[in-house]
């Protein structure tokens, strides 16, 4: 998925951020000025407030009607639900039930679940209101069900109300919901009095606790006294004033509700506003650090990371985000590492962290070998149980001996190879272990050996070698990528710290991309061009071809002597020993260099099952694209039976195949 976008639980495709100021699709309602939302491109109900679409999850219900977990659905009977908290009816947009209240009755005499307005759900009604917005008197919610004309808007209503018994008025719940002024326990010092629009210009524009723009309410309250402002979730329900927690610290902790830089002792990143503090030890927190787990897996790093109140590892870096820590606050590390350490908030991202708590749990042994040892230069892999393997350090290069594992060719790499058979597999490739953990997903990804098609999630090729598999799919090179990344083209170290961007390689979009973290250096790099061999042979010449990373001097025409087009010499191209070759890196490899030669797959095109073998192009005469009607240029192509013409055809591209 795209990371620029989100994925929220009460829909079902991905939305991208957006500046709104039209209605939300969730509560319904709309606010004054321009604010924070996202919006879905496939579908018509998709346009929602940010703040709607990050406090969506099930909620605990604060009323007094109901303390259990709430679950969202879409309203689709519009008008025949009535809200358990405002016992007004719902006539569209999302809503949250309550399955536990089977008790309820419902008009009819039936029982059924209790169905809630998303702001009655997470702002339920005041019982009373002090100072209300339209009315001069105190306000009490009248919890019956009753008909009346709402003194305020002046239309009628038939479910709970407000009431002022000194002039016998009665108010929809909606339209006096929230108080013209409330005394809020953060600022006892004065009332905050109710804001709507943009919020003054003095102001940072944030709430004081949370930090969330006060533009992605709909209503805040402000002091402008003291200039102090809350959104209205920290109104409704507001942070402990103390807080005692032994996994946090020995001492209890105050709330300290007002604009002070401070480091944070758990996490060890900076704060400006608002947070826990213990006096005498000194000890400071964001008043969001708490509630964090104390052994995880995380997938930066194939060993389970322990949270500790101290790092103690001077000039530690951060080995997610990649940014200096603070050695004496706490953070994540590992017992067998110790100089691998994480900031607590960076480990428990929700790309990072599989969610669970692995406090108590047993370690499992996750470094057992994928293979037993005969002798010295034996071993008997389970890949291939049958037979021994045993281990080549000549380097002498053989035509057309390939790798089962990662499908490339065995150059002068040492290798392993099959005593009764031709089963090869690099070295390297020979000791790649059985479980694997990647940046690419938070759950561990298992060593698949048997041949089966892929698309691989990282660079995006497809591949029927061995591979790593959860939900996703990554052949074994781009899962043998490790942090640091070092690459020849590239002074400095490359490290995965978020998944899309430009790569400075190929000027394209990459899904998943290695990243420069040095200053003023915004180098990127995607996994296709990263696992872009140095070396290979291909027909066009007989000595090897060099990866050839530009040249920013060169001038005059280039052209590519395989696909005959040019070649821009500032782009990455393959050369021969003596220079005389520039050629595309696309043309000397293919889009099918991850599939091997021989081997015959299926897969869907356009709903259709179509089987295919993979041939190379080693003849004489180049076969004909079925497709794009072009002579197949490329190491290896497509071929398949067509049942109507009773003939073969031959693809020489993806976007050939798939079309």
């Amino acid at each position: 998925m795209d990371p620029l976008k989100v994925k929220i639980p009460f829909h079902e495709h991905p939305l991208r951020p957006v500046k709104m100021e039209s209605e939300c699709d969730w509560c319904g309602l709309t606010f004054k000025g321009v604010t924070d939302g996202y919006q879905c491109s496939s579908c018509i109900y998709g346009l929602f407030h940010k703040t709607c679409a990050n406090n969506a999850n099930n909620i605990a219900h604060p009323s007094q009607t109901c303390g259990n977990i709430l679950y969202h659905t879409f309203n689709f009977e519009t008008g025949k639900r009535r809200c358990a908290g405002c016992k007004e009816k719902i006539y569209d947009g999302y809503i949250y039930i309550c399955n536990d209240c089977v008790l309820v009755p419902t008009r009819r005499g039936r029982f059924g679940s209790s169905y809630f307005h998303f702001n009655c759900a997470k702002y339920p009604p005041w019982e009373v209101i002090d100072v209300p917005q339209h009315h001069e008197h105190k306000l009490k919610l009248e919890m019956v069900e009753s008909c009346f004309t709402c003194g305020t808007c002046g239309k009628d209503g038939d479910g709970y109300s407000y009431k002022c018994h000194e002039c016998n008025l009665t108010f929809h719940v909606n339209c006096e919901k929230y108080a013209a002024e409330v005394t809020h326990p953060s600022h006892s010092l004065h009332a905050l009095k109710l804001f709507k629009g943009e919020p003054p210009t003095y102001t940072d524009g944030k709430c004081r606790l949370c930090e969330e723009k006060l533009t992605n309410s709909e209503v805040f309250y402000h002091c402008s006294t003291c200039n102090f402002s809350l959104d209205l979730q920290c109104v409704f329900h507001p942070p402990a004033q103390y807080l005692h927690d032994v996994n946090i610290h020995d001492h209890q902790l105050t709330l300290m509700p007002k604009s002070i830089s401070f480091t944070c002792t758990t996490c060890g990143l900076n704060g400006d506003r608002s947070p826990y503090v213990c006096l005498p030890c000194d000890f400071t927190i964001h008043n969001d650090c708490s509630g964090f787990p104390w052994v995880i897996n995380i997938n930066r790093h194939d060993h389970r990371v322990s949270r500790t109140s101290l790092i103690g590892v001077v000039n530690a870096v951060c080995g997610i985000c990649r940014k200096k820590m603070d050695w004496s606050c706490g953070g994540f590390s590992c017992k067998r590492c110790p100089s691998y350490v994480f900031h607590t908030k960076c480990a428990t991202r929700d790309d990072v962290w599989d969610g669970t708590e692995m406090k108590d749990e047993p370690e499992e042994e996750e470094d057992v070998p994928p293979f037993k040892i005969i002798d010295e230069n034996t071993i008997q892999h389970v890949s291939h149980k049958d037979h021994n393997l045993g281990l080549d350090k000549s380097g002498i290069f053989v035509e057309e001996r390939i790798c089962e594992a990662c499908l490339y060719p065995i150059y002068h790499d040492s290798f392993y190879s099959c005593m009764s058979c031709s089963f090869i597999l690099h070295e390297s490739c020979a000791y790649l272990p059985l479980w694997k953990r990647h940046v690419v997903s938070t759950d561990q990804h298992k060593y698949k050996y048997w041949s089966y098609f892929i698309r691989c999630t990282a660079c995006g090729l497809l591949s029927n070698g061995f591979r790593y598999e959860n939900e996703r799919s990554l052949d074994v090179r781009c899962a043998s990528v490790t942090e640091p990344f070092v690459h020849k083209s590239h002074p400095h170290p490359l490290f995965y710290t978020s998944p899309r961007g430009l790569c400075s390689v190929c000027k394209k979009e990459g899904h998943h991309v290695l990243r420069c973290v040095e200053d003023d250096c915004e180098y990127v790099m995607d996994y296709k061009c990263a696992l872009l061999p140095y070396e290979v042979k291909h027909n066009v010449d007989r000595n090897f071809l060099t990866l050839c990373y530009g040249e920013d001097d060169a001038s005059g025409i280039y052209w590519c002597d395989i696909c005959e087009k040019e070649t821009d010499p500032r782009r990455w191209f393959y050369t021969s020993k003596d220079c005389e070759l520039t050629l595309h890196t696309d043309c000397v490899l293919g889009d099918f260099r991850g599939l091997k030669p021989g081997s015959k797959e299926s897969t869907y095109v356009h709903d259709v099952s179509k089987y295919f073998e993979v041939v190379r192009n080693n003849n004489i005469s180049r076969p004909l694209c079925k497709q794009c009607k072009s002579r197949c240029i490329f190491p290896v192509f497509l071929k398949t039976w067509n049942e109507s013409s009773l003939c073969y055809e031959n693809y020489c591209c993806e976007s050939c195949f798939f079309s």
